[in-house]
């Protein structure tokens, strides 16, 4: 079976510096497992986020070693848009993913940009809005929105394309509890939806909705103990 995850011997350097921020990560990830990332701030989380979705080498430039494999295939090898398809990214800020005047413009604009035909961009909108619960927001400008609501109409336009595997930066850092609440939900859902979740947090609250939980310390990646 093909892992929808596969990180080996993955290093990054940023440019201009000796010191690598990782190095030498290894990681299988299961279909419809929900892994947890942890460590403290400045660690990489994030960096590693930007690896995983491809980011990093396509956007970001750096020392790659190593190599993340997405259902088989080394991202190194992909096309953003590609990439895009079977990995979608939930970021910290919600601000940073919304852009357009309506949820449903928002909601719309992947698979617009994917050549989807219009019938099919009018099925998938009204089905990720029936999945994440927000239909009723439809026609909201998202920069009226709530925190929360904010970051649900994000994670709409994100399973727009209907990605196995979605990644959450920190993506409850800015949420309230009831915002928390709902994502929670959502990841359950989507875990058992079969998708494959990786989160990364700050808050041990949040990392009840794992399966594993591994902490990034000291450039390495390993089990976590409970302890930063």
């Amino acid at each position: 079976m093909t892992h929808p995850i596969v990180i080996e011997h993955l290093g990054f350097t940023f440019p201009n510096k000796k010191e690598s921020l990782f190095s030498d990560i290894n990681l299988q990830i299961e279909k419809g497992e929900v892994v947890s990332i942890v460590g403290l701030s400045g660690s990489g989380k994030s960096t590693l986020c930007y690896c995983l979705s491809g980011i990093i080498p396509h956007m970001r430039k750096g020392r790659l070693e190593g190599k993340v494999m997405i259902k088989g295939r080394s991202t190194s090898e992909m096309t953003i848009p590609e990439i895009s398809t079977k990995l979608g990214i939930l970021f910290q800020n919600p601000d940073t993913q919304l852009f357009s005047p309506t949820v449903e413009d928002e909601i719309a604009f992947g698979p617009e940009n994917m050549g989807m035909t219009r019938s099919a961009i009018a099925k998938r909108i009204d089905d990720v809005l029936e999945k994440v619960g927000i239909t009723k927001l439809r026609f909201k400008n998202p920069k009226e929105l709530s925190g929360g609501e904010k970051q649900l109409v994000a994670l709409t336009s994100v399973l727009s394309l209907d990605p196995e595997i979605l990644i959450f930066d920190e993506a409850m850092s800015q949420l309230d509890s009831d915002g928390k609440k709902m994502m929670k939900k959502m990841i359950s859902e989507l875990k058992h939806q079969g998708k494959t979740l990786i989160t990364i947090e700050h808050d041990f609250d949040n990392l009840r909705v794992a399966d594993r939980v591994k902490l990034l310390k000291n450039g390495k990646l390993k089990d976590f103990n409970g302890e930063l």
